[in-house]
Parts: C-alpha cells; structure tokens; sequence
C-alpha cells in the first residue's frame, strides 16, 4: 500500500510539472508572438527608415513595411485606419488633430534638413543669401549669371544659363518645412505663397517625392530645388550654403543641423526649427514625425499588434536606433526629445489600459 500512495504522488506530481511547462510554454508563445507593422509617409525621413526598419526586423522577427507616399498621403492613411502608423514631416495643426477621427500623438523620430540642391558643372561653394532665395523662388531671377547671384559669389564664374526650379508635385512635409523657412524671411513669400503641405507655385516645374525632385535635378542643367539631404548627398548633387538668422552661411552638417534643435521643445514636441537663433544653425532643419492613435483599440486591433507598435516606436528613439542616424545623415534627436516622446509613448493605451511601463 506504501509503494502505491508512493507511485500515486509520483505520477501527480508529474504530471503538475507537465501542466506547469504546457503553461509556461503557452505563455512562452504568446509572448513571443510575431506581429507585422505596416506604415506610410514621408519621403524625408525614408532613408533612415529603411535602414533601422530592417535592423529590427532582424532583431526581433517583427516584419515593417513602409511606403514613401509623402507626408500628406501618411496622414490621410492613418485618417482612414489602414496602417498601424503614418510618418510626416509637418506636425498636425490644431485644426486637422480636431479633424482627426480619435486622438492623435506625435511622436520625433530623428533631425534632417532640407537642402537647397542645384545643377550647375564647375560651380562650388555656392551661396544663398535671404533676398536670393526669395528671387529665385517667386521667379524674380531667371538667369544664374545675374547680377544678384555674382554679387553675392565673388570669384565664382557663373554661366549664362536658365534658373529651373523643381519642386514637390505631392503633399510633402518637406515641402512644409521648405515653405516654413521661406515664409520666416520673405513677407513676399509669406503673402503670395504661405506654408502648407502642397502650394500654388509661382514658376517651376514638379516631381514625385524627394527620389523624383532629387533625381529631376541631377538630370537639368541649371536646375535648383528642395530636397531631404540624404537625397542629395547619395546622388552627389551640389548644395548651397544657405544665410541663417545671423547671417552666417551654414552648409547643412550633423552638427548645423543639431544646433537649430537646441532650444524649448514642448511636450507634445510639435514645434518647428527653422531659422533657428543659433547662430551655428542650418536654417532650413527639422524633426521628422510618426503619428498614430493614442488609443490603439479600434478597428479590431488586437492587444498584440498594438503592444507591437508602441514597443517599436520605443526602441525607434532609444540609442541603438538613434545612433544610426548619422550613417545616413541624419541628426539624432536631443536628450528633451527623447525624454519626451518616450513620455508620450506611455500614456499610449488599448481600451484605456496602459501599454508600455
């Protein structure tokens, strides 16, 4: 009989284990569970994407997708619920956030700026002054070899060859922060033209995305126009030192670059860095944003995929990731940046419940 209470314990025991592991095996999986992510925006911030996406693919199992259909069309795709986040160059107004089917948060990603990329064989170094800029640009100039220009770049031999101006034929961020500059130092600009995603352009011709205005510009000789640095600096376009608002012409560098994002950031970090007081600032510089919904329990999103989400976004701005940033000409963001946008991500909820502590 004591051998038999022995075997009975034995076997109830054994089995106990096993429902233990069974237990922790299930819980094991469902931890561990793969999600896929699918996002769409900004051309600007592309590069960078591209290249961190893929690392944490590798990291994680967790499968990205993105697609660069600029910023107004990552909008418009988060608006409509159809990835799990959108990417912009131009933080949402108070209008369009009240406009927006549920809350929405912003969260930084990275720092770019936005060059000032011409064609013109045998002509370095040149620079842009504020009066120039805004010449070209309303179409006020029309000849690279104008008096302007020379006066302005002494010792440089300037053809006798037409300005072409390419812009964004898309809604684009990079247009926004573009526009945003140009409206800070022309009033001219700022009450024929404005700011804003897409533009009434006074002359010019345009091109789809940054790969296609910086693409147009390789290939017109005379040609100028905006693009994401990292556009320019692949295909080796020349670009212009731009006049900042002390004055100083500043070539677009990791360090100018991090200096226009030196002062007050606001904690819902929609704040914009062009013309930047500092005086070792590239002036036409920006945060690049993913947006998505403070509430992530709609449309039949499961805990999985929202939990998924967020902890992307959280390894998107910790050092790992923004430590890439350079490798592609990118600045990272600032310690205030990180702080806050990992402050945002926490009060991220599915169904009111906090996702990430």
């Amino acid at each position: 009989m004591k051998n038999l209470v022995l075997i009975i314990l034995a076997v109830f025991a054994l089995s106990a284990c096993n429902s233990f592991s069974n237990k922790k095996g299930e819980e094991k999986s469902a931890s561990s569970k793969k999600v896929t992510l699918t996002a769409a925006g900004a051309t600007f911030p592309m590069p960078y994407y591209n290249m961190v996406f893929k690392a944490y693919t590798t990291e994680t199992g967790t499968l990205l997708t993105y697609g660069g259909i600029g910023s107004g069309g990552g909008i418009r795709s988060l608006t409509d619920k159809v990835v799990d986040f959108g990417a912009t160059d131009a933080f949402l107004s108070d209008e369009k956030l009240t406009a927006m089917p549920a809350e929405i948060v912003h969260i930084p990603t990275v720092l770019g700026a936005v060059v000032i990329a011409y064609n013109l064989p045998g002509v370095d170094n040149l620079k842009l002054s504020n009066t120039l800029l805004e010449k070209i640009f309303m179409g006020e100039i029309t000849k690279w070899n104008d008096p302007l220009i020379e006066s302005n770049n002494e010792g440089v031999s300037l053809p006798d060859v037409d300005i072409t101006f390419i812009h964004r034929s898309d809604g684009s961020g990079t247009t926004y922060i573009f526009s945003d500059y140009l409206t800070k130092i022309s009033s001219k600009w700022a009450d024929a033209v404005g700011k804003g995603k897409s533009l009434q352009w006074p002359v010019g011709m345009g091109a789809k995305g940054n790969p296609g205005v910086a693409g147009t510009i390789k290939q017109t000789e005379g040609a100028i126009g905006y693009v994401g640095s990292e556009y320019a600096f692949a295909q080796k376009i020349q670009t212009a030192k731009v006049q900042n608002s002390s004055g100083n012409y500043i070539e677009p560098s990791i360090e100018s670059v991090s200096a226009a994002a030196q002062g007050e950031i606001p904690a819902d970090t929609r704040v914009t860095l062009t013309n930047s007081a500092d005086p070792n600032s590239y002036p036409i510089s920006g945060f690049t944003w993913i947006i998505l919904y403070k509430d992530q329990s709609y449309n039949g999103r499961s805990k999985e995929q929202a939990l998924g989400t967020v902890t992307f976004l959280d390894w998107l701005v910790s050092e790992q990731a923004q430590s890439q940033a350079e490798k592609v000409h990118y600045a990272p963001l600032p310690k205030a940046a990180v702080e806050k946008a990992k402050t945002i991500l926490r009060s991220v909820t599915y169904g009111g419940e906090t996702l990430l502590k």
